[in-house]
């Protein structure tokens, strides 16, 4: 063994008799970053590369991050032992809002508010924040066994990512895909800025329905035909915006409201008058009927307002207070406004009653704030042209998304793409490259205009040449003082605006767009992500690719479901029902967690983590563990004749049909099939099965077992390719098994992290089939001693065959496993003895010695008479003609199958009861 791996590696054997994750972790995890095994640098191989989605600079690991990260490092690990060039490159996102907030919050301990400092002073602190914070979470990626090329981690406001970020506004600009203008955006009162709609989570909330009188304007009372009713009733969640009123809107088709055709109302407690508008937008059986329609503060009320010429009037500030065109309660929180004017609208009399009220509640992500649409200036970037390639190459296949059923979600986004608003009021994350000065020299207080440009340099001369090109007799001193006013804009570029192009910019596609690296790894191969931003990134990023590089960014988009609880909720801090994924790792070790987390994780389907999962994964590296000790305790004795090679051929070829089944479901990106498949060749066919067929029998105070060399040659083969396809899921056990002396030699860089994995050889598809029987065989045999409660004495069996099987080549394996005194073969039935069928094929037990023949009768008549009832049930139910008309087919099927069962154990139970009898 190697010297560095020597100093290295302490025999497991002498460590523990359970597998010790900690220690594994620790010493191969530092060993294969030293060794550069994560490394990638383009060579002749066949590249395979996938780009981390960035999580926030502020984030800390949770346990959707070790779903994502999991399944990006089975697939990177496998790639790598599959001989590819692999590459997975990490970093984080600078998330403008959240780490913005977190800035915020710091300066607040020490005394400091944000509005005391400039924005180079703000940003120092930010930086500083960064650098002391930004980190963690990738740290905490490492425990898992994330196998990234930590050397080529990005960070999206690094320079170069930043001057791409910019680069592509000025491009998309001077494209006229990017414009300037008023619109409904979702407004965060708390961070003071608008926010996408994936920053946006919805909650259901218990509210209170206001039921408001809005009194009918006095000339037109003689219309009514209720005289006595001079109002009507509007229902609203929001009381607090009926200032910002600009009409009450009703469904043209609703009868009850004909009479209010063309009439005005007033808004209470302001008394101002708003017309009744027509329009089949209004739902009438909600509510009463009636809508208030309010454009300022609210998207479908503003589109109804545009339609119908309605005024807007935006009564809210950006901290979400009222402002002095709501005329009463100015400088009020909207929510404490919410309650006074209840108040105030019942001692008016405007209030006709409250009702409790569950509706979904927009919340801002980063800071929880409850939003508020809001009409804003804002940069814009439009969708519908980029959009039409983004949805073909996921259409015509170039682009496939894992699992499919999320094409149509796909599709409808794409067919329904929105302007996408790109700035955001805040002073971390890429400023808009855009410079605003006077119109003309001389209008130095009054409109302005802007210019496109990434430096104050550039905007200079850009409004010089302005200036200049102008009527006008206007000197150098004129101009300059011009130039004095020329200022950027204030606001940053939404973050997504920078990871849209995190596959290209991660590899200065940019910068240098024909680099060495960016025509090696791009496209990349597989996206593992979370649907819900299948729209907000990785459409986008298709947009990107296709845009920036006219060809694809990747080639696979792995959708991950949503990790819940055991009762079905979201995990989260708020609830409390998120573990913390480092505690799960110090206790079940990393291999553990991730096998915990992939059993019960299918693409695109949710997974209801239970922490029993984890403890399933220790088990099963402590069963991995006990194998190689069993195996690491024998020894080769030459003089023994190898006895064991039916078993030794059916492992080879069902580990070949295992491998192929693996394959299939990679193929497929059915990673929690390829792992459940990999799990019951290892727990199942390896160690429950091929050892114990093969093990020689125990000699009391030998050290070692002695065992013929041709078995143990081929078991520890075996062993060591199961290790191979082990590797992926459970890499740090794997590993550390790898180079113990029992596999023979490792230089330094023989680790099984590059091992290659093993081909598919050939199946003897009979053999596997026909052991399938034998192992049943075997566990009748098993289920027979223990329900007799017949002690380990050697027993008879006596088969007849019917399948053609012949259990002449397996008979040892039969006999070591059954503690068979004898076997033989039979024409006929035997007397006197319990039997049972594996297939066609009938086996007899000769048990009378061994049992109480009264007792078992009665046991077996008690069974006999449960089954007959049990398939008088069955029969009842088939022989019913409505279930058989309306149950689906499966069920049916379900039934017959349950029926057949029935009739065989029937048949069995009464076969044994005539063996008693003789």
């Amino acid at each position: 063994m190697n010297h560095q791996l020597k100093t290295l590696f302490l025999r497991p054997m002498s460590i523990s008799k359970t597998y010790q994750p900690k220690q594994a972790e620790d010493k191969w995890y530092s060993y294969w970053m030293e060794n550069g095994f994560f490394r990638s640098v383009p060579d002749e191989r066949e590249p395979y590369t996938i780009v981390i989605p960035p999580p926030n600079v502020t984030g800390v690991l949770h346990m959707g991050h070790m779903l994502n990260n999991t399944i990006q490092d089975v697939l990177i690990r496998r790639a790598r032992m599959k001989g590819k060039n692999a590459c997975w490159v990490p970093g984080t996102d600078h998330a403008s809002i959240a780490t913005e907030a977190k800035v915020v919050a710091m300066l607040k301990e020490r005394g400091i508010t944000k509005k005391d400092l400039s924005r180079e002073e703000f940003l120092t602190y930010a930086w500083e924040w960064k650098e002391k914070y930004g980190g963690i979470i990738l740290e905490q990626l490492k425990k898992l066994g994330a196998s990234c090329d930590w050397e080529r981690t990005r960070f999206t406001m690094d320079p170069d990512l930043s001057e791409a970020v910019i680069d592509t506004f000025i491009h998309l600009y001077k494209k006229d895909l990017i414009y300037r203008g008023i619109r409904m955006v979702n407004w965060d009162p708390q961070g003071k800025t608008a926010v996408s709609d994936e920053e946006v989570i919805r909650k259901e909330v218990n509210q209170k329905l206001y039921y408001i009188k809005y009194k009918i304007v006095e000339p037109y009372l003689e219309k009514f035909q209720e005289p006595n009713k001079d109002y009507l009733v509007i229902a609203t969640t929001r009381p607090e915006t009926i200032m910002a009123d600009a009409a009450i809107c009703i469904n043209p088709n609703d009868e009850r409201y004909l009479h209010l055709h063309g009439e005005k109302v007033y808004i209470p407690l302001i008394n101002r008058e708003i017309p009744v508008i027509l329009d089949e937008y209004v739902t009438m059986d909600f509510g009463t009927g009636c809508l208030k329609v309010t454009p300022a503060h609210d998207l479908n009320d503003y589109e109804l307002g545009q339609k119908h010429n309605l005024p807007v009037i935006d009564i809210l500030n950006d901290d979400g207070t009222l402002n002095e065109k709501a005329t009463i309660l100015v400088g009020e929180d909207r929510f404490a406004a919410r309650k006074k004017i209840a108040i105030l609208l019942e001692e008016a009399g405007a209030l006709d009653k409250v009702e409790d009220y569950k509706s979904q509640v927009g919340y801002s992500e980063r800071t929880n704030a409850v939003i508020e649409p809001k009409l804003s200036m804002q940069w814009f970037c439009k969708m519908e042209d980029m959009a039409k390639p983004a949805l073909d190459y996921v259409l015509k296949g170039d682009i496939k998304l894992i699992p499919d059923k999320f094409t149509n979600t796909y599709r409808h986004w794409m067919e329904n793409v929105k302007d996408w608003c790109i700035s955001r009021q805040l002073w971390w994350g890429q400023r808009i490259p855009v410079w605003y000065g006077p119109h003309t020299p001389w209008d130095l207080e009054g409109s302005e205009r802007f210019e496109i440009a990434k430096t104050k340099e550039e905007a200079d001369a850009l409004f010089t040449n302005y200036y200049k090109s102008l009527e006008g007799d206007f000197t150098e001193h004129t101009i300059g003082l011009a130039l004095k006013r020329i200022h950027q804009d204030e606001d940053v570029l939404d973050t997504w605006f920078s990871s849209w192009l995190w596959p290209i910019s991660v590899f200065d596609g940019f910068k240098d767009p024909n680099n060495e690296e960016i025509n090696y790894y791009y496209p990349t191969n597989d996206l593992v992500t979370a649907p819900e931003i299948l729209f907000f990134w990785v459409a986008r990023m298709i947009m990107a690719g296709h845009e920036f590089r006219g060809e694809i960014p990747f080639k696979n988009v792995y959708l991950t479901g949503i990790v819940r609880d055991k009762l079905g909720r979201k995990m989260s801090k708020s609830l409390g029902n998120s573990p913390d994924p480092l505690h799960l790792i110090e206790k079940y070790g990393a291999d553990g967690v991730r096998v915990g987390m992939l059993l019960s994780s299918p693409a695109g389907n949710d997974l209801m983590f239970d922490e029993g999962h984890c403890e399933q994964g220790r088990n099963f590296a402590n069963k991995i563990w006990n194998a190689f000790k069993l195996v690491k305790g024998w020894e080769i004795d030459d003089s023994l004749v190898n006895t064991n090679q039916v078993a030794i051929q059916w492992f080879s070829d069902r580990f070949n049909q295992a491998l192929s089944e693996i394959e299939d479901h990679f193929k497929q990106y059915r990673l929690s099939d390829a792992l459940m498949t990999t799990y019951k060749l290892v727990w199942d066919d390896f160690c429950a099965w091929y050892l114990e067929m093969i093990k020689p029998a125990y000699q009391q105070g030998v050290e070692k077992q002695a065992i013929d060399r041709e078995t143990y040659t081929a078991t520890v083969s075996y062993f060591e390719n199961i290790l191979k396809i082990l590797h992926p899921f459970t890499p740090f056990i794997t590993e550390e098994l790898w180079h113990d002396e029992l596999f023979g030699d490792r230089t330094s860089t023989d680790c099984c992290i590059v091992a290659l994995m093993p081909s598919i050889g050939q199946i003897d598809a009979r053999l596997v089939t026909e052991m399938e029987s034998v192992k049943q065989l075997i566990t009748e045999i098993r289920n027979v001693r223990n329900t007799k409660q017949i002690p380990k004495d050697k027993l008879p069996l006596a088969i007849k065959v019917n399948s053609g099987i012949d259990y002449k080549v397996y008979l040892p394996i039969i006999s070591k496993l059954g503690n068979l005194e004898e076997v033989t073969f039979t024409e006929d039935k035997i007397a006197g003895a319990v039997s049972y069928r594996v297939g066609t094929d009938e086996f007899y037990m000769v048990l009378q010695n061994n049992i109480d023949v009264d007792a078992e009768r009665v046991k077996l008549l008690a069974e006999l008479k449960y089954l007959e009832g049990f398939l008088k049930a069955i029969e009842a139910k088939l022989q019913n003609e409505r279930f058989m008309q309306n149950a689906k087919p499966e069920v049916v099927n379900n039934e017959l199958k349950k029926k057949a069962d029935a009739e065989t154990k029937i048949r069995i139970v009464k076969e044994s009861l005539d063996g008693l009898a003789n």
